[in-house]
C-alpha cells in the first residue's frame, strides 16, 4: 500500500470512527496486526506525544513544573508505562466481565486511539497561536468525543451487546490506571531527580 492510500484509509478511519466507532473498531480488529508491530507502534505513539509535550513546554513555559515532566526521558518511560497498563488494564478487566476479546485486539484499538489523540494534540496545538478560547474548547470537545469513541471500542473489543459493561471495564480499568500512575510517577520521579542531581 502506498503513501496516498495510507492517508486515504486513515482519513476514512478517522471519520468513521467518529460517525460509527464500533465499525471503526471491527474494521482496525480485523486488520490483525501482529503484536510485535503493535507494541512498536505503541511505543512510537508515546515518543511522538513525549515530543509534543516537550515543544508546547519550551513554547510555552509552565512555572513550578515538576522536574521529572521537563526530561523527555522520563516522560517517555511515564506515558509508555500508562499505555500499557491501559492496554492489559482494559483487557483483563474485560475479559473478567466475560468478554471475548484478546489482547491484540485491544492493544491495536489501543494503538488506533493514540493516532487519533495525536492528530488533536496537533490542531489544538495550532489552534492555540490562532485562537486560544477556541483551542479550550476543542480541547473539552476532544476528551469528551475521546470517551465516546473509547467506550464503544471497548463494546466492540469484547462484543458487549450494550455500552453498560464497556462503561464498567473502563472505570476499572482507570482504576487500575491510576494506582499504576502513581507508582510510575515515584519511580520516574526519584529517576529523573538522579539525573538532574548528576548533572
Amino acid at each position: 500500500m502506498n503513501a496516498p492510500d495510507i492517508r486515504s484509509v486513515l482519513s476514512e478511519l478517522v471519520i468513521l470512527s467518529l460517525r460509527n466507532p464500533r465499525a471503526a473498531a471491527q474494521q482496525i480488529i480485523g486488520w490483525r496486526l501482529d503484536r510485535n508491530v503493535l507494541w512498536t507502534a505503541l511505543a512510537l505513539a508515546a515518543a511522538v506525544n513525549t515530543l509534543i509535550f516537550s515543544v508546547s513546554l519550551v513554547l510555552q513555559p509552565t512555572p513550578g513544573m515538576p522536574a521529572f515532566f521537563t526530561s523527555p526521558l522520563a516522560m517517555f518511560v511515564l506515558l509508555t508505562g500508562v499505555l500499557v497498563i491501559t492496554t492489559h488494564g482494559l483487557f483483563w478487566t474485560g475479559r473478567a466481565l466475560g468478554g471475548d476479546g484478546n489482547l491484540g485486539d485491544i492493544l491495536a484499538l489501543v494503538v488506533f486511539l493514540q493516532v487519533l489523540r495525536i492528530i488533536a494534540q496537533v490542531a489544538i496545538f495550532l489552534l492555540m497561536y490562532i485562537s486560544p478560547g477556541v483551542s479550550v474548547l476543542a480541547s473539552l470537545a476532544t476528551g469528551i468525543i475521546g470517551l465516546w469513541i473509547l467506550v464503544n471500542f471497548i463494546a466492540a473489543a469484547f462484543d458487549f451487546t450494550g455500552l453498560g459493561k464497556a462503561i464498567g471495564v473502563l472505570l476499572i480499568a482507570i482504576a487500575a490506571v491510576v494506582l499504576g500512575m502513581s507508582l510510575l510517577l515515584s519511580i520516574v520521579g526519584i529517576a529523573a531527580q538522579g539525573v538532574l542531581l548528576d548533572v
